[in-house]
């Protein structure tokens, strides 16, 4: 027979059936505005409740769960979905935590909490990471919507722009002193902020396409400062 823990274990990952014929486990998240129960504790078989809080551990043991796989990052991180973030907040957000799940303070609990706390503390890393810039925080915005921009795209970039940054680029290769590269650097951060400024009002007005258009420019830009950082003054 198996044990009330085992099950438990099993709910958590999906091996065992729970509800109604084998039906699956839904998330916390969906579970709460459905009105019904999370899955129960993989480590004490008890009721979690409804979500309150981040719902992290369990409100009867204590115990670390283990991520909700359909958590995505603005709700981990406390911000609204929108490409308007709070980056004091959002820093503020991470901090707290990384006192929660970080791994060094499970050093002496179960193995599974300890796994359980390298996910939950990557999935902190990334989420942060990914909304604390404004490309990659366009990019993973515009994949929620269903709309992705493979690696590599031009997509289909008007020949102005592509001379730009081609004219950009002939220029970084020929600086050769700090004075060239900082006017470079200048030049790249003002379109970076122009095109920000551009790509907030098209997710405002909820016109992804030209959101696309957009961040595929700020990808552009973003490769050159990569160049810029990388590019060594001859002495």
């Amino acid at each position: 027979m198996w044990s009330g823990r085992t099950r438990a274990l099993l709910r958590v990952w999906g091996l065992w059936p729970t509800g109604v014929l084998g039906r699956r486990p839904i998330s916390c998240n969906a579970a709460s505005l459905a009105g019904s129960n999370c899955p129960p504790c993989w480590n004490c078989g008890g009721p979690r409740g409804p979500i309150r809080g981040d719902g992290f551990f369990c409100p009867q043991c204590r115990a670390l769960q283990p991520p909700d796989p359909t958590r995505d990052h603005f709700s981990l991180m406390d911000c609204n979905r929108s490409f308007r973030v709070d980056t004091v907040k959002l820093q503020h957000r991470y901090q707290q935590l990384q006192r929660l799940v970080h791994p060094d303070f499970f050093s002496q609990r179960s193995q599974i909490e300890k796994d359980f706390s390298e996910k939950h503390s990557t999935l902190v890393n990334d989420a942060y990471k990914t909304l604390l810039a404004p490309l990659t925080r366009g990019v993973y915005l515009l994949k929620l919507h269903g709309v992705e921009i493979p690696e590599g795209t031009d997509y289909e970039m008007d020949g102005q722009f592509l001379m730009e940054i081609m004219d950009i680029n002939e220029k970084l290769a020929e600086a050769q002193n700090e004075a060239a590269m900082k006017e470079i650097e200048s030049i790249v951060r003002a379109k970076q902020k122009e095109l920000t400024d551009s790509v907030s009002r098209a997710f405002e007005q909820d016109d992804f396409e030209k959101a696309k258009e957009i961040l595929t420019k700020m990808r552009y830009f973003s490769n050159v400062e990569e160049k810029i950082k990388l590019k060594t003054i001859p002495l």
